[in-house]
């Protein structure tokens, strides 16, 4: 992210970005094997007891990826923009303590009422010493958007994971995203992968797969409520 910011990307690319939701531990197994390819790439961690881990984190930035802030201030201050904005400035100090961070991307929670990137209605990241933010830094016109949330990635059940976009390419499959990769039918792409989803322990795949699709059932509910379409 920080390298596509300042414009050190040079086409085609893949920004190849993680949100760290929880369990770090597969954070860290799916960095090693991006040092081990020659992929450096952005994880993104949550202020959560079961996620900041601060040697894990460091561990990660020293096989050269980019460390952010997975912010979600405006949930955990439910709404109200001032107190979220001062826990903002207090958590980026703790992450800052440990690695450089340049920039934040926030989390969303299909449950809560608010949306975290809506606190920069109010205020300016860059009043932070931050260069950018995913859901605000990026033409997604001119970036072929694809995320993993849902655990389907033609984004039938984001509630929070929107971005504006002219794309319609219908990605049923991992296998699609690796064709579209070797055509070079798109230039510019952005892909978000979340770690926890990803393993090759049969169990830990098999309780993902039933859980997210238990999950899937009320977020598309919300859907339907929110804008009349899943």
């Amino acid at each position: 992210m920080q390298e596509y910011i300042q414009g050190q990307a040079a086409e085609p690319f893949v920004i190849l970005r993680h949100d760290v939701d929880r369990k770090p531990g597969m954070a860290l197994e799916m960095a090693q094997m991006e040092k081990e390819m020659g992929i450096r790439a952005t994880y993104y961690f949550r202020m959560m007891p079961e996620v900041f881990d601060p040697e894990m984190i460091k561990m990660i930035r020293d096989m050269g990826h980019e460390i952010g802030y997975h912010y979600e201030v405006l949930d955990k201050a439910k709404g109200d923009k001032e107190k979220a904005i001062d826990l903002f400035e207090k958590e980026l100090k703790i992450f800052r303590e440990i690695v450089v961070v340049k920039t934040v991307c926030m989390h969303g929670n299909p449950l809560a009422k608010w949306s975290n990137r809506d606190l920069w209605e109010k205020y300016d990241f860059r009043d932070f010493e931050l260069i950018g933010e995913p859901y605000l830094s990026i033409d997604y016109n001119k970036v072929l958007y694809l995320s993993d949330t849902g655990r389907i990635w033609n984004r039938n059940f984001s509630v929070k994971d929107v971005v504006n976009s002219n794309f319609n390419e219908i990605i049923n499959s991992t296998d699609d995203i690796i064709k579209l990769i070797k055509i070079q039918k798109y230039k510019n792409i952005c892909i978000l992968v979340h770690p926890n989803r990803w393993t090759d322990d049969a169990l830990n795949w098999l309780i993902e797969l039933i859980w997210q699709n238990i999950k899937n059932v009320p977020k598309c509910g919300l859907l339907l409520y929110r804008t009349g379409k899943t």
